[in-house]
């Protein structure tokens, strides 16, 4: 079911597994699209898959404080995707306080997640801002235990499983990036799957076998192709998302073969203006492939299931 953001998400107890679309966008840089990200709320946990530019501010609009923040799971390691850990990491941590009420800042390790790779690339953003950890812990005394991060790093298996909440990482095929893993969430009987950056792969139909959301990535392969020909001095920049993406009759079919109730759209390409025209000339075909409810996602939707 989609809600508006503001609608039932500021609680900080989520009886529903709720998925909420941070950015949409992708590497290029346009109007009305945060790069990629997405909060999962489940019982009083929040969980952020991926954190592109702006991910503090669009959780802020999404009513998600950044200090209920304490996990953070990548997908992969491109800079769309990871390049607001700085600012995830270091907001979550401060406490924010307005006149109507006091956000504790994160008082523990931040729990990290993604593929194998994850630990050197983060780790090294961990120690470019070791000058500014160290003035907040002397001079604002922010606890000491939340400049500190845990990694899990894992291809392919359960990374996260208490209170009910069950999260599964599986391989997907971003290459050149590799590894580059998805994420399946389960909670109060019901399943969210989250692509990542991916061609399509049998193992996205596998894990995301009659799931009540699926979160994929597509682009539309007969736009990209009029800006190839429009302006063909571009030909390799224009071209090479065809190379690791999927087309949005691609994700149509991954949807059908799975069975999922919903396939919502996100890291569109090119994106299409947020209106209900230009998403539907955006999905063109993707109906007679896929009977299912299909949502071109936009920054800030969100889905309670």
């Amino acid at each position: 079911m989609f809600i508006q953001p503001q609608e039932n998400v500021r609680s900080d107890f989520h009886p529903d597994l709720t998925v909420i679309l941070l950015g949409t966008g992708s590497p290029r840089a346009f109007y009305g699209r945060a790069k990629p990200g997405a909060v999962v709320l489940a019982g009083d946990k929040a969980f952020l898959v991926d954190c592109g530019g702006g991910a503090v501010d669009q959780l802020i609009k999404a009513g998600v404080m950044p200090q209920r923040i304490s996990d953070v799971l990548f997908t992969h390691h491109h800079y769309d995707h990871n390049a607001g850990f700085f600012d995830v990491f270091i907001t979550s941590w401060r406490t924010h306080i307005t006149s109507e009420r006091v956000y504790l800042g994160r008082s523990v390790p931040m729990q990290v997640y993604g593929p194998e790779t994850t630990k050197e690339i983060i780790g090294k953003m961990r120690e470019s801002f070791e000058f500014d950890v160290r003035l907040r812990i002397s001079y604002n005394l922010s606890d000491e235990a939340g400049s500190r991060i845990e990694y899990t790093e894992c291809n392919e298996g359960v990374v996260y499983d208490k209170d009910g909440i069950r999260i599964t990482a599986f391989e997907v095929d971003h290459r050149p990036v590799y590894p580059a893993v998805a994420y399946k969430f389960e909670y109060n009987g019901k399943s969210a799957v989250i692509s990542g950056d991916t061609i399509p792969v049998e193992n996205m139909v596998k894990h995301a076998a009659g799931a009540d959301l699926l979160v994929h990535e597509a682009y539309n392969k007969p736009w990209l192709d009029a800006l190839i020909a429009r302006y063909p001095e571009h030909e390799k920049a224009l071209s090479n998302p065809a190379k690791y993406h999927t087309t949005t009759l691609e994700a149509a079919e991954i949807a059908r073969r799975a069975g999922v109730k919903h396939l919502v759209l996100t890291h569109h390409i090119p994106a299409p203006a947020a209106d209900e025209t230009a998403e539907e000339a955006y999905i063109a075909g993707m109906r007679k492939i896929f009977t299912g409810a299909i949502t071109v996602g936009r920054d800030l939707m969100a889905f309670r299931l």
